[in-house]
């Protein structure tokens, strides 16, 4: 017996239209709120949308991808996964939300039993996620609370008794500034060290803000969205104003946008644009879920679905400008040092004896300011190598691949161009509480893919919703200051690196394999037109059934394999030699790794064993064969068929 369509409006809320179906629910204590919250307006929704799927991976891990894996090349890579699987799937998840009404686990349980432990591993997930991204956020406070002072102290190096500390001096002020002042980090992660109390005190403040601000639910979340998914934009408009101003903001975002066609043949450069693509748009996660259950049943979610991705690829790139244009500012200030120290060495060589006449420059080595990088570089590439001095190559596009990376970019690369910047401070501020206001808005939806999903699965909870969202939090706060030990932020880029990755893919996988096979892509087509009063594209179809799903599994088996062949690796900080150095994770590590990959996913085969122990415990009767699936056959039935066949 086939399963029922998706509820209409007639519905209550959601619930399986099937007596079976609710004696089942109320068998194991679940049901879903007899009224459900919904949002004011479409605004709201788009707020909560947009500001969930804009995130701090923007700002720093897409500009990162985007330069490292050919510029425009990488850019056009990344807008046709978004078109071909990214949109889909978003569309997916939107609908499938919107039609039941419920979160990540009452969405994939009322598909079928079986596949109830999807959620679930979308929950699990989600707690990672939340733990790591608050220990970010109180970074954020953290120098956000220091940015408040002229000049910046990561500005200079620290001095004790008229001498400059070593550490800073060999590598610079605002990496000294990070690695010790912020982190006092470890050289290693088997190094575990004491708790950071300032980091302590500003995990605690960023937990009480989202506490705060999920109190009540969404009513209350979405009033904070309105200037948090809101500021950042403002910010970056001023940033990109500021820095299309600056000395070398071209340079910058030409070497950003320089195309490399032949990126397109390596298999990592596309596995990179695949997995940037599924976590800019927040797949997996059950967050869309929530918030698309919230919206009236004709609600169109597939204007929705190209809506807030297009808004999310608009962002990147605007973050992008931003990024590279002030890096090429910071890049050309390096370089142009570089070439005035070169130049005095050059000066002080031609006061000798010991240099050929011929070689002298055409330009005015004695006055630095006065010479352009182009002239000097043209004239070390054919005479530096035979001047004595030990002068250097001052190479912009070397100096631009330096500290572009995740935190590295936000706490190092891009804290150093903001102090080169008249009114410092004034800058740093705004920075910082754009990135606090960019983590804010992805940490309510994070933690709504965790709230909703239990309080639409356990009645108790959902009459507690406060007290849970209270207790959520002060375990979050508590298990986060694991992160806040010295040796903290090893740990962070571990679970930011693996173990959220691969089991996501798995859920997308599930996810979809659920929709377009299990319960029949042209079965859900229906139920979407049912809701929309139109019916989408045959395409989504094939989409589904074949290009996602595949793609998805491709994505899973590259990270896999990569994994694999390549020992995962970390970077770290050493203090003597005041440089980073790249690691092997310990085996300890790696166990700890598989570990939270596999209890993160392990609820999907528990879920789906607990189903059929259940199944066979239960007598077998009409109403028991009502809400259990089959493998829908290639050559699929509409549902309304096969309801008019029962009757």
């Amino acid at each position: 017996m086939e399963k029922q369509p998706l509820p209409t409006d007639g519905d209550d809320d959601g619930k399986a239209g099937a007596a079976g179906s609710e004696v089942e629910a109320s068998q194991q204590g679940s049901s879903e709120p007899a009224a459900r919250a919904g949002w004011n307006s479409k605004v709201e929704y788009f707020l909560a949308q947009v500001g969930f799927s804009v995130g701090l991976g923007n700002v720093w891990r897409f500009p990162y991808l985007c330069h490292q894996n050919g510029g425009g090349a990488f850019l056009l890579l990344y807008v046709l996964l978004m078109v071909v699987i990214g949109i889909p799937l978003f569309f997916l998840e939107l609908a499938a939300g919107q039609a039941i009404r419920q979160g990540s686990i009452g969405v994939w349980k009322y598909i079928s039993p079986r596949l109830a432990g999807i959620g679930y591993s979308s929950c699990v997930v989600c707690s990672f996620v939340a733990l790591y991204y608050n220990v970010i956020l109180a970074w954020s406070l953290f120098y956000l609370g220091n940015s408040f002072q002229y000049p910046l102290p990561w500005e200079q190096c620290p001095e004790h008794g008229n001498v400059t500390v070593k550490e800073c001096e060999k590598s610079s002020p605002t990496s000294y500034f990070w690695y010790r002042k912020a982190l006092d980090i470890t050289d290693s992660i088997d190094e575990t060290g004491s708790f950071n109390p300032y980091i302590v005190c500003c995990l605690l403040a960023a937990w009480t803000i989202v506490c705060l601000g999920m109190s009540k639910g969404i009513k209350t979340s979405v009033k904070v969205m309105y200037f948090s998914s809101i500021f950042p934009y403002v910010v970056l408009f001023c940033f990109l104003i500021r820095g299309l101003m600056l000395d070398g903001a071209l340079e910058g975002i030409t070497y950003m946008f320089y195309p490399k066609l032949e990126i397109w043949a390596d298999v990592q450069v596309w596995r990179q644009a695949a997995t940037q693509v599924f976590f800019a748009l927040g797949l997996g996660f059950g967050s869309i879920i929530a918030y698309s259950s919230y919206n009236p049943k004709n609600n169109n979610c597939h204007r929705d679905a190209f809506t807030v991705s297009f808004i999310n690829f608009l962002t990147s790139l605007l973050a992008t400008l931003v990024v590279f244009a002030v890096l090429g500012f910071r890049a050309k200030n390096k370089v142009m040092g570089c070439v005035s120290s070169n130049l005095l060495k050059l000066s002080e060589q031609f006061h000798s004896e010991y240099v050929d006449k011929n070689m002298t420059p055409a330009f005015n080595y004695s006055n630095p300011s006065s010479v352009a990088l182009e002239d000097y570089r043209a004239w070390f590439k054919q005479n530096g190598n035979a001047v004595p001095g030990n002068l250097t190559d001052c190479n912009l596009e070397q100096e631009m691949q330096k500290g572009v990376e995740g935190t590295g970019l936000a706490f190092i690369a891009f804290t150093e161009a903001i102090s080169l910047l008249p009114g410092s401070p004034f800058w740093s501020a705004l920075f910082f509480l754009m990135l606090l206001n960019l983590g804010l808005s992805t940490m309510f939806g994070t933690m709504e893919g965790i709230l909703a999903p239990l309080t639409d699965r356990f009645k108790t909870l959902a009459n507690n919703k406060t007290k849970l969202t209270i207790v959520s939090c002060i375990t979050g706060f508590v298990i986060g200051l694991f992160f806040t030990q010295r040796c903290g932020n090893y740990f962070v880029m571990m679970l930011d690196d693996y173990s959220a990755t691969l089991p996501l893919i798995i859920v997308v996988v599930f996810e979809t394999f659920s929709v377009s096979w299990l319960y029949g892509a042209d079965r859900f087509l229906d139920d979407i037109e049912a809701m929309l009063g139109w019916r989408p594209t045959v395409v989504y179809k094939y989409l589904w059934k074949y290009i996602c799903l595949f793609a998805m599994l491709g994505l899973l088996g590259a990270t896999t394999i990569h994994m694999i062949i390549s020992r995962p690796t970390y970077m770290t900080w050493n203090q003597e030699q005041a440089t980073n150095v790249r690691l092997e994770y310990p085996d300890w590590a790696l166990a700890v790794l598989a570990s939270l990959i596999i209890f993160a996913t392990l609820p999907v085969p528990l879920g789906f064993i607990h189903a059929v122990l259940q199944d066979r415990n239960k007598p077998p009767s009409r109403d028991t064969e009502i809400g259990q699936y089959s493998i829908v056959s290639t050559v699929e039935t509409p549902m309304t068929d096969m309801s008019e066949l029962d009757l």
